[in-house]
């Protein structure tokens, strides 16, 4: 069966306590529900889920130009970063969202929101070993706006 958890994030523009390791190590091992919603009972729930059920999970992080979905995608990869216990987990999400700059320059354009609006879409896969611990990522991208390029 599939699990549809849904989390409404409102991006604040500015820095919050609430993304720190402690909150992370709060989060960590935790039962959905058991605590206030967060990006990171999202992320645990679905690191649960691919070690207890060995099975892919996905998390579809969606919203506006502007409305944090690539902060989203950094605090879900470093949660698994750190609770995987990675020896890469310096600031693995650096890395991941670091690997096709390209991307980011070609394609973008200003818009009232937001002075770097992205034409493009960002699938980023991360890969774990059999210990859950993450061994690698893979980010592809793909045009969302044709007409705007």
């Amino acid at each position: 069966s599939l699990l549809g958890i849904i989390l409404v994030a409102i991006n604040p523009y500015k820095q919050l306590p609430i993304y720190g390791d402690a909150i992370i190590h709060a989060y960590s091992g935790q039962n959905m529900g058991d605590m206030d919603p967060h990006i990171f009972a999202v992320a645990e729930e679905a690191y649960k889920q691919m070690a207890r059920n060995n099975k892919n999970q996905s998390i579809i992080v969606s919203g506006e130009s502007g409305a944090g979905k690539t902060v989203s995608a950094r605090y879900t990869m470093r949660y698994f970063a750190t609770v995987s216990k990675s020896s890469s987990n310096a600031h693995v999400e650096d890395k991941v969202l670091a690997s096709n700059p390209i991307t980011e320059a070609v394609g973008n354009a200003k818009t009232t929101r937001n002075d770097n609006s992205s034409r493009f879409g960002k699938y980023t896969e991360i890969s774990f070993d059999r210990n859950y611990q993450i061994i690698g990522a893979n980010m592809r991208t793909y045009l969302l706006e044709k007409s705007r390029v």
